[in-house]
């Protein structure tokens, strides 16, 4: 029922941007805090970027502060997350999540790769 579906991901140089989007649906999208979480090849998934029901209150993993910047448009039922000034260390799938008391949901993950 519900589901989030991830796009944007790619290859890019090390410096460069690109932004991905989070669509949602089957849920009352704008009741529910949302974050973007990444894992690296060996690494475990870490935490990026979560943005509170209405957009007001946003946080950042201090690697990417500053860099990324998360966004929602509820009218449109997604989130977005504008990353610039990439570097290699950033490529990773990146998911994004939502939560319900217990219940987690996640999306199916979009390949960011950052190389030169």
């Amino acid at each position: 029922q519900v589901q989030l579906v991830e796009s944007g991901g790619g290859s890019v140089e090390p410096g460069g941007s690109l932004r991905l989007s989070c669509a949602a649906s089957g849920f009352t999208f704008s009741s529910y805090v949302v974050s973007w979480h990444r894992q690296a090849p060996g690494k475990e998934r870490e935490l990026v970027a979560s943005i509170s029901n209405l957009g007001s209150n946003r946080s950042y993993a201090a690697s990417v502060k500053g860099r990324f910047t998360i966004s929602r448009d509820n009218a449109k039922n997604t989130v977005y997350l504008q990353m610039n000034s990439l570097k290699p260390e950033d490529t990773a799938v990146y998911y994004c999540k939502t939560f319900r008391g217990s219940i987690s949901y996640w999306g199916q993950g979009t390949q960011v790769t950052v190389s030169s």
